[in-house]
């Protein structure tokens, strides 16, 4: 009989001693706030929020410095799942400067899945775009489209020009993310 009151409530009773056991463990969950005592600016020279805190009622870290490193980092340099900054490296990269991630945006964008002036990834939309599916003004990848393209299909001389002269500034510039 799913509707008999009397085991629903032996099933609550049951459920509120797990939970009050569940509380008692000496680490129920992993979780790192640091946050420096300087300031820049206004903000924490760096600040580390991961995982959740209960006592604030936060299921996420969110990280505001300028280095922020957490599971929502804002800052200038910010490393996080969700990273927003001058520089941003994570799951959800959105750089102003420079985006690195699975998803990233940003003046130069590196990611599975690319947005930028300069758009490098397996996805890739931009001004300057390389990418196994590219689009842009000036592209290049397997499946191209756009002003100047390189692609398995069209090779037009001003995206050849182009590409010949800023590739090894490019090479160059994503040499130390190696």
């Amino acid at each position: 009989m799913a509707d008999d009151p009397e085991k629903r409530k032996q099933r609550i009773a049951a459920l509120e001693q797990e939970i009050v056991a569940l509380k008692k463990r000496t680490h129920p969950y992993r979780s790192i706030r640091k946050r420096s005592t300087q300031l820049l600016w206004g903000l924490p020279l760096y600040d580390i929020a991961m995982g959740p805190d209960p006592d604030h009622d936060e299921l996420r870290g969110h990280a505001h410095g300028i280095i922020a490193i957490g599971d929502i980092a804002t800052g200038v340099l910010a490393l996080g799942g969700v990273a927003r900054g001058i520089i941003a490296m994570g799951g959800l990269a959105l750089g102003a400067l420079l985006g690195v991630g699975g998803v990233s945006t940003g003046a130069l964008a590196i990611g599975g899945i690319a947005v930028g002036g300069v758009a490098i990834g397996g996805i890739a939309v931009g001004g300057v775009v390389v990418g196994g599916s590219a689009v842009g003004y000036y592209t290049m990848g397997g499946g191209a489209f756009g002003e100047y393209v390189i692609s398995g299909t069209r090779r037009d001389a001003e995206a050849v020009r182009f590409f010949s002269e800023w590739l090894p500034l490019l090479r160059h510039l994503l040499a130390p993310l190696k």
